[in-house]
């Protein structure tokens, strides 16, 4: 696994939080989330504290927290903050840095900058995380498409969800790409039952000295 990861998704609610946690824990890693839109209730950040076992210092600040459980660029607005590129910058940590992106690829930041934008810039390889239900084959090879119609490396896919075999051989041949493993939904949600679920789900887990 390489330095710095960028986790995306095909939509918003996909799961990557939990992934992004997971991820986190595996590599005993950093973890930061530029952008977190809504603050009511536990946010992306909180959630991954809770569930990667790493220390607090491991989860870094916002660059931007907003109230509104909105894109970002909308939430800004209410909030009456610009929200600036240049102030999206991954910090260099010693080890290796989770960032977490919000919604989809094409979330505005602003009413000219979207998310890729950012990615394009950062030239980091990305993770997309792809859910396994009726609708992803479209929305994951679209998000496919736009990352490299902007030459941003893609690492693979992470799918998330029941196991659906027809349709993540669907988007793996027909995308192109490699799939990293595949995350199901987890009840109970815990950082024990999450750490189980990485080594078993994703091949690297046992290359990543987490056990």
């Amino acid at each position: 696994m390489t330095q710095r990861i960028v986790i995306s998704g095909t939509d918003t609610g996909v799961g990557k939080t939990v992934f992004a946690a997971g991820l986190a824990g595996l590599l005993d890693g950093f973890y930061w989330k530029p952008v977190q839109s809504g603050l009511d209730g536990e946010t992306d950040s909180e959630v991954v504290a809770r569930l990667a076992g790493l220390p607090p210092e491991r989860v870094l600040p916002e660059a931007y927290r907003l109230k509104s459980p909105l894109s970002p660029h909308r939430s800004a607005e209410i909030d009456g903050v610009a929200i600036k590129a240049a102030d999206l910058t991954f910090p260099v940590l010693p080890t290796p840095l989770v960032i977490e992106g919000a919604g989809g690829l094409m979330v505005p930041l602003n009413r000219r900058t979207r998310f890729i934008d950012i990615f394009a810039e950062w030239r980091l390889p990305v993770i997309l995380c792809a859910r396994t239900t009726l609708g992803t084959i479209n929305h994951t090879l679209l998000s496919i498409e736009a990352l490299r119609a902007r030459s941003i490396p893609l690492a693979g896919i992470a799918f998330i969800g029941d196991e659906m075999a027809d349709t993540q051989r669907t988007i793996v041949e027909m995308g192109g790409v490699p799939q990293l493993g595949r995350l199901p939904y987890l009840d109970p949600l815990t950082d024990k039952t999450l750490r189980d679920a990485m080594i078993a789900g994703f091949a690297f887990a046992s290359c990543t000295g987490y056990h």
